[in-house]
């Protein structure tokens, strides 16, 4: 039968009907070809093609059987990594996916013969963590890429450094508590009536004083003296007490109360608390630190236009218009001049635009208004340069 004339009906028709996909069933993998129905398989099958191809398979049907199996392995693989990462999801979703695309390999020239056999196999070689339930089968993808570990690791890492150091500071705040509730009780004195046990006690005084050595006959023979002395030595050890405390409290700072303190401790850990490692943001500008690119790019500016995994940030280069992608370790932040807008990138003001006011370059830190959101109107002293960006207006 010819073929139907390029925009006919029937050649409409027939594109129509090849475009979507079609029966497994009616496909042959050696020749790649897809047939629309059991009597269009059963002619290619008599086909002269098809049986060179059968031939050649016959020679070492191992190699194809292996090369088959590795690429739709990989597909399969190579999808679960890059659109669900190390999420557990069900393995017939990701299956569903793949075979969505016209150009897939087809299981049937796979060495397995279900989805089940193959998801057993990714579980036995250490690809994915397979588990069944009564919904199907469940994988999860084992990312074994040297960088991803690293970074892993370095998390780790940070986050028991980060709870150390929260542990610590809750006992610290507890001791100062503890404290502060012990100095606040003082105990009021109470008054006796003086009693008597018996009557032929006698009150006595013992002054045991030791003579000087420049004057014994004068300290021993009159008791006036003695008294004299006593009060002399008294207003002396005062005046010195209070010359030593008054110069001591003018010398030094004013020393914190415990109230005090725990109010500070608690603010830093508020602050830290909502820091985090990653800070790009898209539509401010950042400038290029790293010399890989070369020296055309090298501090030059552009604006951030995507950001990806958080660390990663595709940059359009403000004079060139080149794009670039480049981890958050090459970039830094820009400050404008005062009077300028600028993004907050990180603690506890984070994603709120202000308006740049001072900068203080001996601590190379900001002071900033805020001028949108819930916040607006707060003034922030001392945020860091890194903390901070000028916004890009196009």
């Amino acid at each position: 039968m010819p073929k139907a004339e390029r925009g006919t009906p029937k050649d409409l028709a027939n594109r129509m009907k090849a475009k979507g996909l079609q029966k497994l069933r009616w496909y042959c993998q050696m020749c790649q070809k897809q047939c629309r129905d059991e009597n269009g398989f059963k002619c290619h099958t008599m086909s002269e093609g098809h049986q060179r191809q059968l031939l050649l398979f016959a020679d070492n049907p191992n190699k194809f059987l292996d090369e088959y199996s590795a690429e739709f392995k990989n597909g399969y693989v190579e999808l679960l990594r890059r659109r669900f990462g190390t999420k557990r999801v069900h393995a017939n979703q990701i299956y569903q996916e793949y075979i969505s695309h016209k150009d897939h390999l087809h299981m049937n020239a796979t060495k397995w013969l279900t989805l089940t056999e193959f998801v057993k196999w990714l579980g036995k070689e250490g690809i994915c963590i397979v588990d069944e339930t009564e919904k199907g089968w469940f994988v999860t993808y084992i990312d074994r890429d040297p960088e991803t570990i690293a970074r892993q690791q370095q998390l780790a890492k940070k986050e028991k450094m980060d709870k150390d150091d929260e542990e610590r500071m809750m006992e610290f705040i507890e001791k100062q508590v503890e404290r502060a509730s012990t100095s606040g009780k003082t105990d009021e004195p109470q008054y006796t009536e003086l009693v008597r046990s018996s009557e032929e006690e006698k009150l006595q005084l013992q002054l045991n004083l030791k003579a000087s050595s420049s004057k014994p006959a004068a300290s021993t023979s009159t008791p006036n003296n003695v008294f004299k002395t006593l009060k002399k030595d008294w207003d002396t050890a005062s005046v010195k007490s209070f010359k030593s405390t008054s110069s001591s409290s003018s010398d030094g700072k004013r020393k914190l109360s415990a109230l005090e303190q725990i109010k500070e401790e608690q603010e830093r850990m508020k602050q830290k608390r909502f820091r985090k490692d990653y800070w790009l943001t898209e539509g401010i500008v950042v400038k290029v630190v790293t010399k890989r690119l070369g020296d055309k790019y090298y501090k030059e500016k552009g604006v951030i236009v995507a950001v990806i995994d958080k660390y990663v940030a595709v940059i359009k280069m403000l004079e060139t218009g080149h794009k670039l992608k480049l981890d958050q370790e090459h970039l830094e932040t820009v400050i404008p001049s005062p009077g300028r807008e600028v993004r907050i990138l990180n603690g506890e003001y984070r994603g709120n635009s202000a308006v740049l006011q001072s900068v203080d370059m001996d601590k190379f830190s900001v002071t900033l208004r805020i001028n949108s959101g819930e916040f607006e109107g707060t003034t922030l002293r001392g945020i860091a340069y890194e903390d901070i960006s000028k916004i890009h207006v196009s």
